[in-house]
């Protein structure tokens, strides 16, 4: 096994523990900010989830740059985005930080995505991440850090920009999500698989 999918492995590794660290309550103290109240394991939670989430392009570059693009890789690198994302989401819900509907808009664009992928390598064609996707992803990740450490810094400031950040997320999710199937409609129609 090469080492970009030992990175995008690791990632899939790391999720469980983000999870573990949000949801089990381990009494490893807190800290109260500006009313609100961060315990150490969902600030290690959040540290462990950035650590994963900027694996994500260091996987990919290096698969490129050495030339050991696999087929495994071109499987678990957007599996191991998806399950990052969604554990954390699911996550937040559970910890009454996030709308269930939210979860659910963000889940469902990416299982939409990822079926559109499917069709589209039963047919020959690969549809490559574009520029609206990445910006999808760094908005989600963003939201997604502000929302485990319950606003902060911006809590000070009594600013909520952990939910216009979230909602950001949402609008450019599904302008993403429409942007890939107005792009790739051509996939859908010649497709012999629907």
């Amino acid at each position: 096994m090469n080492l970009p999918n030992k990175i995008t492995l690791a990632r899939i590794f790391l999720v469980p523990f983000i999870m573990a660290f949000l949801l089990i309550k381990f009494d490893f103290g807190e800290v109260r900010i500006a009313g609100a109240v961060i315990t150490y394991s969902e600030i290690f939670a959040t540290i462990v989830f950035i650590i994963a989430a900027s694996t994500d392009g260091s996987d990919g570059y290096i698969a490129r740059k050495w030339r050991l693009v696999m087929n495994l890789g071109k499987f678990l690198d957007p599996l191991a985005d998806k399950l990052l994302v969604t554990a954390a989401l699911i996550s937040l819900v559970e910890m009454q930080r996030l709308g269930a509907w939210i979860a659910i808009v963000i889940i469902s664009r990416e299982f939409a995505v990822t079926g559109l992928r499917l069709v589209a390598a039963a047919e020959g064609t690969v549809i490559a991440a574009s520029k609206l996707g990445k910006i999808k992803t760094i908005t989600q990740i963003i939201a997604i850090v502000l929302l485990m450490l319950n606003n902060f810094p911006f809590l000070f400031f009594h600013l909520p920009v952990s939910q216009w950040m979230i909602w950001l997320a949402v609008l450019i999710t599904i302008i993403s999500g429409v942007d890939y199937f107005m792009k790739n409609i051509h996939v859908m129609k010649k497709s012999k698989h629907i």
